[in-house]
């Protein structure tokens, strides 16, 4: 069996500008953060992004990396609304499809299946079919019954991120839920899986519910050892939200001296400069608690 791992400094050789892109995880759950900052590290643009959103979609925006984002939400859960990417749609600089959820898993299944398009009930008599006037409907040849003709969504890349993995590309998730990251994986030309810890086969295999091995080597081209990997958002059950962090991310995100402090203290460093700002930060923020 091939090994599959590389390091995470490889991740941007297989980026390209104009790329539609997908990301697993949802909102501010287990997002494959270490690769999407590798991406700001990039030169890459013009990019779609393909999401239950959270803030990869803000961070790309700010970044100026998004042309479009089609998404069923963008969301940092604990905070409802993620600051740059609503500040790009307000200003209007990205392009953005917006779908009812279970009309977003339907185009991601069909991407998958490789099918250009899948009914389904959801969005039916709702104003998502207004504000996409695009999307059509299609009679049911067995009953007298409308649904709605939801496109495929093929990706170039998918960028997901899972608690463990063997070299091979074989993907597990430990946490409540799996978001999702096998239709990413599935829907996509090449997916990209970073993992909090590479195990062997038989280490990821010996104890674990079958069902946790969520995501097939089938559909993995390259594998990422990337412990903190989706900090800060959670990664249950390695390590919660950072919620300190994420606010102090929001909060920045409304000020434009604010934000370039952040950027210079959390973005514009390698993976081991923003683990080490992460350090710091939590730190810095114990010490004052003593000191109160």
């Amino acid at each position: 069996m091939a090994d599959k791992v590389i390091p995470l400094s490889e991740v941007s050789d297989h980026v390209r500008s104009g790329m539609t892109i997908g990301v697993g995880g949802w909102g501010s759950r287990r997002k494959p953060m270490a690769l999407i900052r590798q991406i700001l590290r990039s030169d890459v643009d013009d990019l779609t992004v393909v999401a239950f959103g959270g803030p990869e979609v803000g961070l790309l925006c700010a970044a100026g990396k998004v042309r479009r984002v089609i998404y069923g939400f963008v969301s940092l859960d604990s905070i409802a609304l993620d600051p740059n990417f609503r500040a790009a749609r307000e200003a209007g600089s990205i392009e953005c499809t917006e779908y009812d959820e279970g009309m977003f898993v339907t185009a991601l299944r069909a991407g998958a299946s490789r099918m250009s398009f899948l009914p389904t009930r959801a969005g039916m008599g709702s104003d998502v079919l207004k504000i996409n006037p695009e999307l059509r409907t299609v009679d049911s040849p067995y009953t007298d019954e409308t649904y709605v003709a939801v496109p495929g969504i093929r990706l170039d890349l998918g960028l997901i991120h899972l608690n463990r993995g063997d070299s091979r590309g074989n993907g597990q998730y430990l946490g409540p839920d799996p978001y999702f990251d096998d239709l990413i994986a599935m829907a996509s030309d090449r997916c990209i899986m970073s993992v909090e810890k590479v195990v062997s086969t038989e280490e990821l295999t010996a104890s674990a519910p079958p069902q946790s091995l969520l995501v097939s080597r089938m559909f993995v081209s390259s594998v990422v050892e990337a412990p903190n990997g989706a900090h800060f958002t959670s990664c249950e059950p390695d390590y919660p939200r950072d919620e300190k962090l994420q606010k102090h991310y929001a909060t920045s995100a409304a000020d434009a001296d604010s934000w370039k402090s952040f950027e210079s203290q959390f973005l514009a460093v390698d993976e081991d400069g923003y683990q080490d700002a992460v350090r710091t930060f939590s730190s810095s923020d114990d010490k004052g608690k003593e000191t109160a």
